[in-house]
């Protein structure tokens, strides 16, 4: 076979997620010639076309579908579960993927970014070959000057659990569900787990949700993480904590059967395994290309997403934490304005947001209460309820609130927790003041749109001047925090 005509370009890029596309984008208007290789038929990666855009989109559709809101409300049971198919419950999130995917597509041609379908792998370090799809084994060599890898990561697969039977999913899998299950069970309770959890539990699935830890997300705040385990309880989430899978019989007729650790066995229509996510970064060839691994099989990378090799960088999830959407494309950026000498975005932002789209949302910015007293650093908290919000009686959340974290010495803000109704929008208030190193002083100068959410900063910080003021902290809180 001749040897393929090798196409010369500034900058490739494997791989078509956040990250992928971010940096491909970024280098076409620093005015590079850019490819971006992608291996599936549309471009997006996990966050788009498995991952972030449809589990959230799943979960408003669960939240119509299941009248949640309604019964807040009203007091009334509006519950469409008993007359909806699965294909009522996908439809909206399969246009809403659809659509982002195009989006995404549309927006690399019009920076003129060449995109290239095929699964990319290394010859040398500055040339990839993308094997494509389509004739079957038909083959392309590019070369780049420099190269980003940004290939994303895919659901783990424990060899215990048999995924070739219809009703064993991963979390890729489960957007092609056939059925509406009856009991689920789901193995992990980290973020995915947890928003799954949710979102079945609402719909009236009865869900079992399996951890071999002992607590909801411990990485969150304690209060946010105890008000959120206490919100699934509700929802009719069973949790069984400190336990494992060690038995799975899945026949293809009848119910799956678990063995946990305990001893317990669980009987259920279809089983969510949620062990984690890896990157394929071995089926780069990265060792042709010098780039080294870690023993994770994650790339290491500097500070500017560069590799040990100075002209291949890697961002999103094959660098590990914090492998979120909204951070690769952050680390995307970074890498090509570094890569091509550019000072427009030099460093990830020095704050990061988390949001978890379970129901109720939670969100949080910052220090939580027990990485404060860790540091040593006197605090006070300060707490808005969404019941005690007129915003958050109208949309009938009860239970959601606002915790806020300053120093007590100046009251600059050190955390932001939220739990409930939009949460993942309202921390961008407390976010923002954040990143300014700010604090009491500028909520209580902000005057809030009312009646809204936002409000809820005004409330929690008073809350926390009225704490303060009782330690003797303050003997004029107003004259010292510039007026109400």
């Amino acid at each position: 076979m001749p040897t393929p005509t090798v196409q010369e370009f500034d900058l490739v890029v494997i791989g078509a997620g956040p990250g992928g596309c971010a940096a491909a984008n970024t280098a076409a208007l620093l005015g590079k010639n850019v490819a971006i290789v992608e291996r599936n038929a549309v471009v997006g990666g996990a966050a788009i076309n498995t991952g972030t855009i449809p589990s959230k989109t799943l979960r408003e559709t669960a939240l119509a579908f299941s009248g949640l809101k309604a019964r807040a409300l009203y007091g009334v049971d509006l519950s469409l579960r008993r007359e909806a198919t699965v294909d009522d419950f996908l439809r909206h999130e399969r246009q809403v993927r659809t659509v982002e995917a195009a989006q995404s597509r549309l927006l690399l041609e019009r920076f003129g970014v060449t995109v290239i379908q095929g699964s990319g792998c290394f010859v040398d370090a500055h040339t990839v070959k993308v094997t494509h799809p389509s004739p079957p084994g038909g083959t392309s060599l590019l070369r780049g000057e420099k190269v980003i890898i940004a290939i994303g990561s895919v659901p783990s697969r424990p060899t215990l659990f048999p995924f070739e039977h219809s009703r064993v999913h991963d979390s890729d899998e489960l957007l092609y569900l056939t059925a509406m299950p009856r009991s689920l069970a789901v193995i992990g309770a980290g973020v995915i787990g947890s928003e799954y959890a949710c979102m079945f539990a609402t719909l009236g699935t009865r869900v079992h949700l399996i951890d071999g830890r002992d607590a909801l997300l411990p990485f969150l705040d304690h209060d946010l993480s105890k008000g959120l385990a206490d919100a699934m309880t509700k929802q009719g989430v069973v949790f069984h904590w400190k336990e494992n899978v060690v038995k799975c019989n899945a026949p293809k007729i009848g119910s799956i059967e678990l063995t946990l650790t305990s001893g317990e066995e669980l009987t259920v229509d279809h089983l969510l395994v949620c062990a984690g996510r890896t990157s394929p970064t071995a089926e780069l060839n990265p060792g042709a290309a010098g780039v080294g691994l870690s023993s994770r099989g994650l790339i290491p990378v500097d500070e500017h997403y560069r590799t040990t090799i100075p002209h291949i960088y890697a961002v999103g999830d094959v660098i590990g934490f914090p492998a979120l959407a909204s951070t690769s494309s952050e680390q995307g950026r970074v890498a090509a304005c570094h890569a091509y000498g550019s000072n427009f975005k030099q460093r990830l932002a020095p704050v990061l947001p988390a949001g978890i789209y379970t129901i109720p949302e939670v969100s949080t910015a910052g220090l939580t209460e027990v990485q404060v007293r860790e540091k040593g650093i006197e605090y006070v908290v300060g707490r808005g309820d969404y019941g005690h919000n007129p915003r958050g009686q109208i949309i009938g959340d009860k239970t959601g609130f606002l915790k806020l974290i300053f120093q007590s010495s100046d009251m600059k803000l050190l955390g932001v927790h939220v739990i409930g109704e939009q949460a993942t929008e309202v921390v961008h208030i407390g976010l923002i003041v954040l990143m300014s190193g700010g604090g009491a002083d500028i909520f209580m100068a902000t005057c809030f749109n009312y009646p809204t959410l936002g409000d809820l900063y005004k409330l929690a910080t008073a809350d926390a001047l009225l704490k303060r003021n009782k330690l003797g902290k303050s003997a004029n809180i107003l004259e010292e925090i510039g007026g109400w």
